[in-house]
């Protein structure tokens, strides 16, 4: 089986491969350069002479390049992904933790969980909490005859989501949905 050529690392070859990424996938800065990194690293395996600081340094002048143009911005990912993540359920240290693995510096982190905040009506550890529930169908979404039965495990649920367990409990031990509604609104 013949293997394929190793990939182009020119800084034009570096720029399309980026803007194919980010035409599929949306990223941070620290993302794009990975990518491009292990772009550099398959070429070098392939031909060990070529200069890795040089290539290095070609994509992260790529991504600047890109980020100057508006087409990458590690805030508005961090806000989407912030937001994608507290409707799925996740809780906002999981979050922070999320965009932090991804490369998004510790500012654009707090600008997000702020907006966060703002859409949530200022608890976005209850909306994620409700999301959460909701999903998996714990407190009150889950039928009554299984409640009582099911508490602890409920609550264990949320607590391995990493919410705390005043609010995990207030969750589980709601009479109905209605009830959880006004806790949101309040």
């Amino acid at each position: 089986m013949r293997r394929p050529p190793p990939p182009a690392i020119d800084p034009e070859a570096l720029e399309r491969a980026a803007l194919r990424y980010l035409e599929r996938f949306s990223a941070p800065r620290a993302q794009v350069l990975r990518v491009l990194a292990r772009r550099v690293d398959r070429a070098l395996r392939a031909d060990p002479e070529l200069d890795r600081a040089a290539a290095l340094a070609a994509a992260e002048a790529v991504v600047a390049r890109i980020a100057a143009r508006g087409l990458l911005d590690d805030g508005r990912f961090a806000e989407g992904r912030a937001r994608s993540l507290a409707a799925r359920g996740r809780s906002p240290s999981a979050i922070r933790e999320t965009l932090r693995e991804k490369g998004v510096g510790r500012a654009e982190v707090e600008r997000a969980m702020e907006a966060l905040a703002e859409e949530t009506g200022g608890d976005p550890a209850l909306a994620a909490a409700l999301a959460l529930a909701r999903r998996r169908r714990l407190g009150p979404w889950r039928p009554a005859a299984e409640r009582a039965a099911r508490r602890e495990k409920d609550l264990g649920v949320l607590a391995r989501a990493g919410f705390p367990r005043g609010l995990a409990t207030r969750i589980v031990d709601a009479p109905d949905i209605a009830a959880l509604e006004a806790l949101r609104e309040a």
